[in-house]
């Protein structure tokens, strides 16, 4: 993980529209759903954050803190979101690094525990969560897992 730097956007509000787009890109969410919640946290409303990964100035990877990440259990909140990390620069950690990074984050700034919806097994557990329930994702014809991080 040496070449990589791990920020919050708030270090770097200057990559507020890349990051909206390179999350566009990789969930296929609006760029101005990004943008409203980036926005958001860039303006103090809420300690709910973006994070992201570089390499030579470039996202690789990154992920989100959001109220509810589109499912049922709207009482389960907030919800660690977005998780993604280019293929290029998969099997180095470098997610395992984000999650540990915006727990830690996170619970500086009082906030736990954090939740995470995902069709993944086996992944998560790697790095503390514990599967905790199945949940209905908007719009989803599955159910998928929620897991949770004290």
């Amino acid at each position: 993980m040496s070449d990589y730097t791990i920020v919050t956007l708030r270090d770097r509000k200057d990559l507020k529209l890349d990051a909206a787009k390179w999350f566009h890109d990789k969930w296929g969410v609006p760029e101005e759903a990004y943008l409203e919640c980036m926005e958001a946290y860039l303006a103090g409303k809420t300690e709910y954050g973006w994070y992201l990964c570089l390499c030579d100035e470039k996202i690789v990877a990154g992920l989100g803190v959001v109220e509810n990440d589109f499912h049922d259990r709207k009482d389960l909140t907030p919800n660690v979101c977005a998780v993604y990390t280019d293929e290029a620069h998969r099997s180095q950690g470098i997610a395992g690094k984000l999650l540990d990074y915006v727990v830690d984050d996170c619970r500086t700034k009082g906030i736990s525990p954090l939740y995470l919806l995902t069709d993944h097994t086996g992944f998560y557990e790697r790095y503390g969560w514990e599967f905790l329930c199945m949940a209905q994702g908007d719009g989803e014809p599955e159910m998928s897992r929620i897991y949770i991080h004290k």
